[in-house]
Parts: structure tokens; sequence; C-alpha cells
């Protein structure tokens, strides 16, 4: 496990609100100043949604959102959306933000240097359309770039088996590279301060609350990918998982996920 390399899930609702990420980039400056020795900074890894352009952008094209219980239904002029948004705009956003600030930072997506690879997504509860499955993470020259004390930012757009590009759900994808990069912590920080259980902040979720809690609907929509994968990453080994807001980010509030 590297305690340097931290990964933080930042959601779709998130990356056009200005003063969210005038507070993440400041954050993310604030983690790199910590310690003198650049060596020894943290490395953060952003893993970025976008959900909330690409919906702009299919209604526009007259395109209509699909969703399956939370996972996004990508058609192929979907798919042309969502790449276009997530590895294009918003990326390319977020890395803009950070240099702006002071903070080394390059883009990327799952595609370049075949860094997420993904076979189409199989789902019981219907199509979903050009949605990869992550099959594997190769993070040789992803290291490389860390090393160097580059920020990294990720869109989840991801490279298959058979070389067409899938939409990848970003939270799985958070997952996968928490897990191949050994990180000491993964965050997915969202708009809400953690998982909400009648009106009040849980601190701390157990897999068998979690799954009884989704069966019974008290987590729902696009809470129960982010939980999942949230204890996915538990099962995994890293050592840190938890849901919030910019807010807890740093303080390290919000909900922790345990085994």
């Amino acid at each position: 496990m590297d305690a340097n390399r931290i990964v933080i899930k930042i959601g779709g609702n998130e990356v056009d609100d200005e003063s969210f990420l005038a507070g993440l980039v400041e954050t993310i400056r604030q983690m790199r100043s910590e310690d003198g020795a650049p060596n020894h900074c943290p490395q953060p890894v952003i893993v970025h949604g976008g959900g909330k352009e690409i919906a702009h952008l299919q209604n526009a094209l007259g395109l209509t959102p699909a969703f399956i219980e939370g996972l996004r239904v990508t058609d192929r002029e979907s798919l042309d959306v969502a790449e276009m948004v997530l590895s294009g705009l918003i990326n390319k956003r977020l890395v803009a933000r950070l240099m702006r600030a002071g903070v080394p930072a390059v883009g990327l997506s799952g595609v370049d240097f075949g860094l997420i690879r993904v076979e189409k997504m199989e789902h019981p509860s219907g199509d979903l359309g050009w949605v990869g499955r992550i099959v594997e993470v190769r993070t040789d020259h992803l290291d490389a770039l860390l090393e160097r004390g580059l920020a990294a930012v990720i869109s989840p757009i991801s490279l298959g088996l058979d070389g067409y590009t899938y939409n990848v759900n970003a939270d799985h994808a958070a997952t996968a590279v928490a897990q191949a990069l050994r990180a000491s912590q993964l965050i997915f920080v969202s708009n809400v301060p953690g998982v909400v259980i009648e009106g009040q902040i849980v601190p701390e979720i157990r897999a068998d609350q979690a799954e009884e809690w989704i069966r019974s609907g008290k987590i729902h929509g696009g809470m129960v990918p982010k939980v999942r994968s949230a204890l996915e990453a538990v099962a995994a080994g890293i050592a840190q998982v938890r849901i919030t807001n910019l807010q807890g980010l740093q303080p390290g509030a919000g909900t922790k996920l345990v085994t």
C-alpha cells in the first residue's frame, strides 16, 4: 500500500460548479504542500463523472437519457456524447483549474495507454449498451506520471478488449484504479455529506448493513453503485474508503465503509 497514493472520485453534479471546483483545487493544492519533500507529497488521482452535462447535451441533441439501477444506458450516439463531455470538456476543465492553481496536472481517459481495459457489461435487468465492465487496469504509465509529481485526472471512458471504446461508471473506474495503484485512500466526493439514512449521516456502514438498506430502498438510485463500489474497495484491501462532500474531504468526515 502506498500512503502517498490517494484516489478522489468526484460526481457529475459537481464538475460544472465553479465554487466546488475552486474548493477542490485548493484542497488538493494544500494536500500536496503538507510535506515539503516532493517524494513524500500525496499524489492525488482524480476520477470524475459527468452525468449532468452528458444528459444536458443528450437533451440538446434530441437523445433521451435512460438508466438501469443507477447505471447509464449508453447507445452508440450517447457514447459519442459521453466521450466528448467526459474525455474532452470536463477532463480539460479540471486540468486547467489545477494548472491555474499551480498544481501540475495531466488529463487522461481509460483509453490512453490502455489504462482501463473492459468488456461489455451484462446486466440482469436489461441491456446497458456500450457500457464496459473493467477487467484490467494497467498502471505502469500512470505510475511514471505520478512519480514525476503530476496530479492525474482520469475520465472513465475506457478501451474494450475488442478495440472499441466504452462508457464506464466512474465509481467503478475509481475503485479499480485505487486497487491497481494500491492507494491508501479512496474518497467518493459528491453533493451529499455521506450516506443519509432517516435524515442522519451514518458515520460507518458494514457490508451486511449496506446490502440490507439497498434491499429495503433506504439506499437507492445513484448511491447504490457508489456504496457497492466502496465496499468492493474495502474488500480489496484499501485501508480507507469514504463517501463525503467537499467540506468533509480533508477533515476525514462522511461515511466510512467497513467489512
